[in-house]
C-alpha cells in the first residue's frame, strides 16, 4: 500500500538549531520542525491511524499530532529532506499489521531443566548456611 501526504497536512517551521557549527548557527534557522496532524489526517486510512496512534511514540503529542525535530545537517534543505524522510519512515511502521503472538508452552524437557537448575541452586545457598564449629 502506497500513501500520499498532501503538502497542505504537513507544517514545517524553521528554527534555529543548537549545537555546534560556528557563526552560522546564530544567524541562519537551519533546524526544522516538522508537524503532521496523524489523528485528523484524511490521506491516512483508519487502520494505519489507529496503529500509529497506539504506538508510544514520545514524537506524537496528546492531541495526536506528531512533531518530528530535525537539526541534524548544517543546511535547511537537507534538514527538512530528513524530516520528511523520518515522517515517511514512521508512516511505514504503521502500515504493516503486527503479527499476532502464539501461545505456546514450554516442553516437559525444558520444565525439568528450569527444576532441576532451581534445585541446584537450592543446595548452594542451603550449604552457604551458619555454620556451628563447636
Amino acid at each position: 500500500m502506497n500513501i500520499q501526504i498532501p503538502e497542505n497536512e504537513i507544517v514545517e517551521r524553521f528554527v534555529r538549531a543548537s549545537g555546534a557549527g560556528g557563526q552560522n548557527v546564530n544567524k541562519v534557522a537551519t533546524a526544522v520542525e516538522l508537524r503532521f496532524d496523524v489523528a485528523n489526517s484524511p490521506s491516512l486510512p483508519e487502520p494505519v491511524r489507529a496503529r500509529l496512534l497506539a504506538r508510544r511514540d514520545r514524537r506524537v503529542t496528546d492531541e495526536g499530532v506528531l512533531v518530528i525535530q530535525a537539526q541534524r545537517f548544517r543546511t535547511q534543505d537537507r534538514n527538512r529532506q530528513d524530516a520528511r524522510e523520518r515522517l515517511q519512515a514512521f508512516i511505514e511502521a504503521g502500515l504493516r499489521a503486527p503479527t499476532p503472538r502464539v501461545a505456546t508452552r514450554p516442553t516437559r524437557a525444558s520444565k525439568e531443566r528450569r527444576l532441576g537448575e532451581k534445585r541446584q541452586r537450592s543446595t548452594i545457598k542451603t550449604g552457604r548456611g551458619r555454620r556451628d564449629w563447636d
